[in-house]
């Protein structure tokens, strides 16, 4: 994976890493498919509790959609998440690239808002389970 070193320098536990390893150590073999590349808060828009736009397009591709399910750890509690999760057809791998993409990313912001991402991707390792 591209950012392994990046990620591996932040690690801050025994658990972060075996989050990082088992992300790596999955492929995608699927085809390719679209991906927004950083389905974030900051970049959805939310009308009447319903998802109304998805904006910033300027990471998007062809790949691995697992960057985009970051949000079930970055965005949703527990209960949504799993919600989410039931809509969305990926198996164990995917999940997992999942969860080292959204551990990644928060190793890199920091502060408080990361701690609690790091948090929830402890404690919730398959939200599809």
């Amino acid at each position: 994976m591209h950012y392994d070193g990046e990620a591996r320098a932040k690690l801050r536990s025994a658990d972060d890493a075996k989050v990082w390893e088992r992300a790596i150590a999955s492929r995608w073999n699927g085809p390719p498919v679209w991906f927004h590349g950083d389905f974030a808060p900051g970049n959805i828009l939310v009308q009447d509790g319903q998802l109304a736009a998805v904006i910033d397009w300027g990471t998007s591709g062809v790949g691995d959609p697992a960057c985009d399910l970051t949000i079930a750890w970055t965005y949703f509690d527990a209960s949504d998440r799993h919600v989410f999760a039931s809509a969305i057809e990926a198996d164990t791998g995917t999940w997992a690239r999942a969860r080292g993409w959204a551990l990644w990313k928060a190793l890199m912001t920091g502060g408080a808002e990361s701690d609690r991402v790091i948090g929830e991707i402890l404690r919730d390792p398959n939200p599809a389970e």
